[in-house]
């Protein structure tokens, strides 16, 4: 999105179509194990060759170790994790193209569901999905010609952080934060000119639950340690301060690597969401994969 709207900008294009498609679910399933192209000899793939041997063969046990020691410094439990998850179906429960339209859980659900990768139960996991999103990149005048009200991208970023190696950043200080993260929040408050205040909903990557509290600490939506406390006192629910994921998030509509994300900040910034929340939207963010290297942008209305 960042670079369709710079070439856009820069005159290079006057149409970009940013697209996402995915045969995961009749096809190569990330939860069996690396693929293919993951046994290349090739420095894209070589970190593996230090994580494979120890049993750390998909994303969920990578995402494990990172989960396990954020519980450990901050108190947070399993069930912490879960009302992520518990949130997100709510919102897919109501959503006709969720896979998990009319199929919503409960807490219970979420704790009696099998270990994945200990901490990472089953309902902590994204789906693995057959789907396909597309989005049109135009001019804001352009859009303004144009049967729906635009979305306009008023900032976009993307960074990587010391010692990254894509989901296995484990050479770290300290393994449970994501300066990649905050690094890419830096410079989309700089471009849009305020903080996290001016956010009115998130739409937060959440391939695993986990990643959405240490997202909302990284983004400055509460100190460190303090996400579950937010999610305890109802912030991230259509009536709170912070409604996120209100298409269901990969955890509940679709797993399409984020993409059908921005198009749901596209509708909420529309007013055209299946989950509107009630309250005026100016600023929603949608962020992109973490702890891999980091992007996010930022949709606003049309002032």
């Amino acid at each position: 999105m960042q670079q369709a709207a710079l070439a856009v900008a820069s005159g290079v294009a006057d149409v970009v179509v940013v697209y996402r498609a995915f045969n995961e679910r009749s096809g190569h399933r990330f939860g069996s194990g690396p693929p293919q192209f993951a046994y290349a000899s090739t420095t894209d793939q070589e970190y593996r060759n230090w994580i494979n041997p120890y049993g750390l063969l998909t994303p969920a046990a990578q995402e494990a170790f990172l989960a396990r020691r954020y519980m450990q410094e901050f108190g947070v439990t399993s069930a912490d994790f879960g009302q992520i998850s518990v949130l997100s179906r709510k919102h897919a429960a109501r959503n006709p193209k969720a896979w998990f339209h009319n199929r919503p859980i409960t807490i219970e659900d979420h704790q009696a569901s099998r270990m994945i990768a200990d901490p990472l139960r089953l309902l902590d996991c994204c789906q693995e999905t057959d789907g396909g999103q597309a989005l049109v990149i135009v001019s804001a005048e352009r859009a303004r010609d144009l049967p729906h009200p635009p979305a306009i991208i008023t900032a976009a970023a993307q960074g990587v952080g010391p010692q990254q190696i894509s989901m296995s950043s484990y050479y770290r200080d300290n393994i449970d934060e994501m300066p990649e993260v905050e690094l890419v929040a830096r410079q989309l408050w700089q471009q849009a000119g305020h903080g996290p205040e001016g956010i009115d909903a998130a739409i937060l990557y959440d391939a695993f639950t986990p990643m959405v509290l240490l997202q909302l600490e990284e983004y400055g939506f509460c100190k460190r340690g303090e996400a579950k406390d937010m999610i305890a006192d109802g912030a991230l629910e259509l009536t709170g301060s912070l409604p996120i994921n209100t298409h269901g998030g990969q955890l509940g509509e679709g797993y399409l690597h984020g993409v059908n994300g921005i198009a749901e900040g596209v509708r909420l910034i529309r007013g055209t969401s299946t989950n509107q929340p009630d309250k005026t939207l100016s600023n929603v963010l949608v962020t992109g994969g973490s702890p891999v290297p980091h992007s996010a942008l930022i949709l606003a209305t049309d002032h």
